[in-house]
Formats: C-alpha cells, sequence, structure tokens
C-alpha cells in the first residue's frame, strides 16, 4: 500500500479565494475575481461549462463589478497595490485590454449603477470633493458628464436608481451605526425613516416600483429588519422583523415578487425569501455558514457566494429548490477530516456583559499546547464562521486559536456595536482580558504564555494588550495596527474623517482619554518579543503607524521584527506575500513554542 506524507502547511494558505463575482444577463456567463494565478484577475465561465479562463492580466484586485443590462460588456473597478483609489474600466465578454471608463489619478470611486440601456454610468467619487464625495452621472457613449449629487455635510453615496431613473437613493453616513436614506427625485429629497434624535442605520435598499422602496434599517429598533417607504403616500413601514437578527443584505426578483434577504446572528447568517404577494416568509437552508453576496437574475435564479470555516468561498446557484456549486475551491491535497470547525463559547466580561466567541481547537495529533489569542480587527465587524486559510495553517501547526467577538461586534444588535464609539480602549481591551482569563480559568492556558495576534483594529488591540497586560504573553504579532490614536485620525482617507469624531473621539476635547487609549503611551511595559507587518500603500492605517512604533520601541533596546510589503495595502492582495507572511509569522512563534518544550 503507498503511503503518504502529511499535508505540507504550505498547502493551507495555497487555497485560493473568490472576492466577487457577476452573472451575464442571459446567465451564459459568470465573471468573478479570483487569486487562481497568484495575484487577483478576472475569471470568466461560459455556462454551463464551469472550466474558468481568464479575462484580466493587470493582478489587480476587483472593487465593484457588474455586467451590462444587455450583456454587452462588463464593467469592473480596480485599484493598484491595496492603496484603494479605484477606477473604472470596460471589458468585452471574451476579455482583452481593459478600457479605462473612470480615471482620474488619486481618486476613489465606488458605487457602479447602469441604467436600464447601459449607456450611463451612475457613480460616487472622491473627486472634487474628497471629504464628502460627489455622485456623477457619465454617458458611455459621449463621455459627457453630469454632477447630479453633491456630498455637503458628512460623505454621501448613491446606491440605487429606480427604474425610470427618475429616482436616485443616496445614504449620508455619520458613522458605522448612524445613516440615513433619502431619495433624491428631481430637487426634492425625502428622508426614508421618520426624524428622531436617535442614530440608528441603514445598510441596504432596492426599487420594487419606481415608487415603492424596500430596504433594511435599525430605526427605532436593536437589530435590523425589513422597512418599506411609498413615494407616493410619503408612507414608512416596517414590514418584517427576526428577533436578534440582523438583516445585512438584500435583493428583489422582479419576476416572481421575491425578495431575498440574508440576516446575521452572531458568527452565521441565514437566508430568507420573502413573497410579497402571498406575504409568505420562507427560511432557505444553504451550504454556508457565512454569505458574501447574493445575485439574483431577470429568470428568477439566485445565485450566491459564500462558504464555512472547513470550506473556502465558492460560488452556488439555487434552481428547484437546490444548491450547486458552480466552483470547487477546497484546500489543495488536504482531506476535510484535516480541518477544525470553531466551538462557540460564551464567557462573562467584567461588566457582566456576555461575549461569544470561536474557539478553534487544534486536532490532538497536532496540538503543541500552544495558544494564539486573536482580536478581531473593525472594531465594528465579527469573528465569524468564514474560512481563514492562516487560521488552518497555524491549527495544522498545533497552534489553537481564540477569538472574541467583543463590544462593538457585529451581529449583536445596535446597542451593542456602539459600545466601542469613542471607547477603543476600555470597555474592549477589558472584554479580552476577560477571555484571556476564561481560557486561564478553564485550564486552556498559562498566564504569560499565550501568543497574541491582531490585524487594523486587532492590531491596535494586541499592541494596546500587550502594553497593559504584558503579563499574559510570551510574544506579540502586530497586523497594520494604528499605534498612536493622535495620528491616526488625521492620517486616514478624507471621508473617514467626518466619522472620526464620534468613532474615535476628538484630539483635542478627548485629549486624556486619546492618551489613555494610544499604545505608544505603553512603550515602557511593552516587553516582550514583537513581529510588526505593514502595507506600504495601506491608505487606512498609513505606514507610518507601524513606523513610528517599531523605531520607538528599537530606541529602548527592545526586540522587535519589522517587515514592511511595498506592494500592499490594507491586506494580501498577492498570493507570494500571503504565504510570506504566515511563515514569518509561524516562524516567530515557533521560537517560544521550542523554548517551552526545553523547559
Amino acid at each position: 500500500m503507498v503511503s503518504f506524507p502529511k499535508p505540507g502547511a504550505e498547502q493551507f494558505l495555497r487555497t485560493f479565494s473568490i472576492r466577487d463575482f457577476a452573472v451575464s444577463p442571459d446567465e451564459n456567463q459568470l465573471v468573478f475575481s479570483t487569486n487562481l494565478s497568484g495575484k487577483y484577475n478576472l475569471w470568466a465561465m461560459n455556462l454551463p461549462s464551469t472550466f474558468p479562463t481568464q479575462l484580466t492580466f493587470n493582478n489587480q484586485s476587483c472593487h465593484g463589478l457588474l455586467y451590462d443590462k444587455q450583456g454587452r460588456f462588463i464593467l469592473a473597478g480596480f485599484d493598484e497595490d491595496g492603496n484603494e483609489n479605484t477606477q473604472f474600466y470596460g471589458l468585452p465578454l471574451h476579455g482583452g485590454t481593459l478600457k479605462p471608463i473612470i480615471n482620474e489619478e488619486g481618486t476613489r470611486n465606488t458605487g457602479m449603477i447602469l441604467s436600464e440601456d447601459g449607456k450611463k454610468l451612475y457613480y460616487t467619487s472622491s473627486k472634487g470633493n474628497p471629504s464628502f464625495l460627489n455622485t456623477y452621472k457619465y454617458d458611455l457613449e459621449t463621455g459627457a458628464e453630469e454632477l447630479i449629487l453633491e456630498g455637503k455635510t458628512t460623505p454621501t453615496l448613491s446606491i440605487g436608481l429606480s427604474p425610470n431613473e427618475e429616482t436616485l437613493l443616496y445614504m449620508m453616513g455619520y458613522s458605522n451605526t448612524h445613516s440615513l436614506l433619502y431619495a433624491k427625485r428631481g430637487n426634492e429629497n425625502t428622508l426614508l425613516t421618520p426624524s428622531t434624535d436617535c442614530q440608528h442605520t441603514v445598510s441596504d435598499a432596492c426599487f420594487a416600483t419606481n415608487d415603492l422602496i424596500y430596504f433594511l434599517t435599525d430605526y427605532d429598533a436593536d437589530f435590523t429588519y425589513l422597512a418599506s417607504y411609498n413615494l407616493e403616500t410619503n408612507e414608512f413601514t416596517k414590514v418584517k422583523d427576526i428577533e436578534n437578527e440582523s438583516f445585512t443584505t438584500l435583493k428583489y426578483d422582479q419576476h416572481k415578487q421575491h425578495l431575498y434577504i440574508v440576516s446575521e446572528k452572531g458568527v452565521e447568517d441565514t437566508v430568507y425569501m420573502y413573497d410579497l404577494g402571498s406575504d409568505e416568509w420562507v427560511k432557505i437552508q444553504t451550504p454556508c455558514s457565512t454569505i458574501d453576496k447574493l445575485v439574483v437574475t431577470k429568470s428568477g435564479n439566485l445565485y450566491m457566494l459564500g462558504g464555512t470555516a472547513t470550506k473556502p468561498d465558492n460560488i452556488y446557484r439555487f434552481t428547484n429548490n437546490e444548491w450547486t456549486s458552480l466552483t470547487q475551491y477546497t484546500v489543495p491535497g488536504v482531506d476535510h477530516s484535516e480541518l477544525v470547525e470553531p466551538d462557540v463559547i460564551s464567557y462573562a466580561s467584567f461588566d457582566g456583559l456576555e461575549i461569544e466567541s470561536l474557539f478553534f481547537k487544534a486536532n490532538k495529533e497536532n496540538d503543541n499546547g500552544e495558544i494564539i489569542f486573536w482580536p478581531h480587527g473593525g472594531p465594528q465587524a465579527a469573528e465569524r464562521k468564514f474560512f481563514r486559510a492562516s487560521f488552518q495553517f497555524f491549527l495544522n501547526n498545533g497552534y489553537s486559536i481564540f477569538a472574541p467577538n467583543f463590544r462593538g461586534s457585529t451581529g449583536y444588535g445596535l446597542a451593542f456595536m456602539k459600545m466601542v464609539d469613542g471607547d477603543w480602549g476600555y470597555g474592549p481591551r477589558l472584554d479580552n482580558v476577560a477571555g484571556l482569563d476564561w481560557l486561564i480559568d478553564n485550564g486552556y492556558a498559562e498566564k504569560g504564555n499565550i501568543l497574541l495576534m491582531g490585524g487594523s483594529y486587532g492590531g491596535y488591540m494586541a499592541l494596546l494588550l500587550h502594553g497593559r497586560h504584558a503579563d499574559y504573553f510570551k510574544a506579540v504579532v502586530d497586523i497594520f495596527g494604528p499605534s498612536d490614536l493622535f495620528s491616526f485620525v488625521n492620517s486616514v482617507p478624507e471621508d473617514w474623517k467626518p466619522m472620526m469624531d464620534q468613532w474615535v473621539g476628538n484630539p483635542e476635547r478627548d485629549k486624556e482619554k486619546f492618551i489613555e487609549y494610544s499604545p505608544i503611551t505603553y512603550l515602557e511595559t511593552m516587553t516582550k518579543p514583537m513581529l510588526v507587518i505593514q502595507g506600504a500603500n495601506d491608505p487606512r492605517v498609513v505606514k507610518e503607524e507601524s513606523d513610528q512604533i517599531v523605531q520607538a520601541l528599537k530606541d529602548k533596546g527592545r526586540e522587535v521584527e519589522y517587515m514592511l510589503l511595498e506592494d500592499e495595502g490594507h491586506g494580501f492582495s498577492k498570493k507570494e506575500n500571503e504565504i510570506a507572511v504566515y511563515q514569518k509569522i509561524l516562524s516567530f512563534f515557533s521560537q517560544f513554542v521550542e523554548s517551552k518544550v526545553k523547559a
């Protein structure tokens, strides 16, 4: 009998990803952004064949992807090496040379909406208004452009257009926990939720007719629900809610008059179908724990991008009440038994607040007794049952991972999410400390023997926990985390700055709080070995945030390594960089496993 070696650790990191997809109007083609070549490009499948062909070779991440409504061409947005300055291009269905459509250096563009006839492109841009943004209408035939909406007090983004093109839906975003939805018809601007002094959000919207709008909001509620607004009668209606679930995605099937809704509850997603004619509400079973995108075609077919903690994102089609997987992404050369599903546990924080957490326990045959404590990014995001190749990589190498959804995380209601506003460094920090104590009290770890790693806000939290609670850890990894709140709030993208006052705080009014919550304040107590990783093109947490903490620690003679990626932004868009980063982290952590074994 032939025996085979155990899968190499790098195989886990060789897992390919899908970030976005679109379906042609006739459903004969599907295009998706994937890193099959090691770098993100657009690939297509000419259905029913599921053999992919490469359409682009620019090796850049796609931000925005759609077909012309007559199926004549594709529109796609690309940035450059993670700088998030997305520009729009046209592409033939069979691929080839990208034709610049909206391309102005240094601008950020988003929210592509095509008119029904495919002749006009509506989009939101930082052009001429980097703080509050503008919406433009661009004529694809003549090249003429018209400013149709000017942001004036807060970032303003167009998100929908009525079938007759007479009404534009736009969102005014004051913070992650405060946004308002308006309908602009001629010179009239209509607020779609009743006027109130209580902050609430709107997350998605669609037109059922030229006058009837369905949207998702948590107006006068803690969890997001389905609402409608009739522009003819000016009537707001709360249509449907589900206890302790927040609706996140909304799609309309005009052919069947169905609404499809993705609902978030803690660490998992659910899909529902709402029949507007019969008022029937149906839960649709899916093969996914988390769902990234839904597409409804004119024929009424439903397409979905989603995955699980042990299966990468794939694209599925739902017909005749059955899901068919159109892509077959797995962990290459690894049996499913080698992958780890998380346990979902809850613990009480310092003030009694219940914190839900994912606990990935390394398989017994691999377990080296080490635990990585992972505070997630965001902070108004969550660690959920989606696939992280890096997690399975560390698990296969024997490291268990504990990932808490501390206050501020999504999926637990608006009040829970707002708890991080203006409180970056107190409540969430103590929630994480309570999670560390839970691990210790339940015999999973020893104080002083825990590994700490986080990215973005999680990197900030890793730095802060290191500075204020170093006695819990033996080594720390910070992946593009802010180190000083004073410099951070002044270096974020211009259209982020209006929300900084509520989200983080005001550096003058909250000076003492900024000092207390900034990791760089605690250099004296950052005594454990550190590895810092940063993308040179990161527009969200700029390179200087990592530069300054690394230099300050080196000046004090601390043990700190610095890995700078010259062609990355806020994340890893190139497979070779992703592999290099996590191999570096594994090598860094393995030093402390060896010292533990020798002891």
